[in-house]
């Protein structure tokens, strides 16, 4: 599988000392997510010290959805913890988003200073990246999101880890259908077993969505990961 041209909308900072990468849900883009969260705070999601890049994920043939093309990062035999990693296509986004990554430190930005993290897909793709990959960025977040049961995220962290590990803010509404927060819990589990210090904030009566909240203590998480320099 060729590696897709990566779309990126990015927040410009003048003299940025970090980045957060935020993916993306299922069907979603870049632009799309920004203008949600842009909508929720009634401005733009942004820092002064910190530049944020909204990446759209390539278009893939979505099982889920019968094989229709959509904008995903990877595709899935289904929508289930059960089932095995389409790992074809999550090897081909890594590939892409490592691009990104690096792109970010020849641009001067240490690698201890980028957070990476997402929303649902997003999120999931963020842990595949963040601990397979960039096991020394500052931190990694995922609002609604899980790892399948069999996930080759555990498998590295059992065989390569190194100590200590980004840390991990996840987020989760306990009235979620799409991925019930359960998912979310079994996944947080497992990582914490793998050494990542990680905690998950469980939003009442919130869906499979985004709210004005999490987003505000994101915010204030990232600070404290990547505060001003």
């Amino acid at each position: 599988m060729s590696v897709p041209r990566l779309m990126t909308n990015i927040q410009l900072n003048q003299q940025p000392s970090g980045s957060v990468i935020f993916l993306h849900g299922s069907g979603d883009t870049g632009n799309g997510v920004r203008l949600w969260i842009k909508e929720m705070l009634a401005k733009e999601w942004k820092f002064p010290h910190l530049r944020v890049l909204f990446p759209t994920a390539p278009v893939l043939n979505y099982k889920p959805m019968g094989g229709v093309p959509s904008n995903v990062w990877f595709d899935r035999h289904s929508i289930s913890p059960e089932v095995p990693e389409c790992l074809e296509s999550i090897e081909s986004s890594m590939g892409t988003l490592k691009q990104l990554v690096d792109k970010e430190i020849e641009l001067g930005i240490p690698l201890n200073r980028i957070i990476i993290g997402g929303f649902s897909m997003g999120g999931a793709m963020a842990l595949h990246l963040t601990y397979r990959m960039f096991q020394s960025v500052g931190g990694c977040f995922a609002i609604s999101s899980f790892l399948n049961d069999s996930s080759i995220v555990y498998q590295t962290l059992e065989t390569t880890a190194q100590k200590p590990l980004p840390p991990l803010c996840m987020m989760h509404g306990d009235c979620d259908e799409l991925v019930p927060m359960e998912w979310g819990a079994e996944t947080l589990k497992q990582l914490q077993r793998c050494g990542v210090d990680g905690t998950m904030t469980i939003a009442r009566r919130v869906t499979h969505e985004i709210t004005r909240e999490q987003i505000i203590n994101l915010t204030n998480w990232i600070n404290e990961r990547v505060p001003c320099t």
